[in-house]
C-alpha cells in the first residue's frame, strides 16, 4: 500500500511561504518579476518562430540587441508601448490586453 504524502501544498500555499501573503511587498516583487520573465519567454518564442535573431528584431525596432536579451531574459522591465512595438511591428503579432 501506497504512503500518504501530507505535507503537499498548492502552489499558492507554496509561494505564500517563501514570499509572503499576497499584496505584501516580498510577494508584489516577485510576482512582478514573474511576469517580466513570462513575457520575455514569450517574445523569445515569438523571435524563434520568426526565425530572427535578437539582431534583426531590435534592428526592425530600431532598438539594441542588448535590450532584446535583457527583455527576453526578464531583466528589464518594459513599457507597455514597447511591448506593442516588439510584437506588432517587430514580430508582426496582435497585442490585445484584458484585465480580469
Amino acid at each position: 500500500m501506497a504512503k500518504k504524502e501530507t505535507n503537499i501544498t498548492n502552489f499558492n500555499e507554496h509561494l505564500t511561504g517563501r514570499y509572503g501573503e499576497r499584496g505584501s511587498e516580498r510577494r508584489t516583487e516577485f510576482e512582478i518579476k514573474a511576469k517580466a520573465f513570462l513575457i520575455g519567454e514569450l517574445i523569445k518564442e515569438e523571435r524563434k518562430n520568426a526565425k530572427m535573431t535578437q539582431e534583426q528584431l531590435a534592428d526592425k525596432i530600431g532598438a539594441k540587441k542588448s535590450f532584446i536579451s535583457r527583455i527576453e531574459n526578464g531583466k528589464t522591465d518594459i513599457q507597455l508601448s514597447t511591448l506593442y512595438r516588439l510584437l506588432e511591428f517587430g514580430l508582426g503579432k496582435t497585442v490585445e490586453v484584458s484585465v480580469n
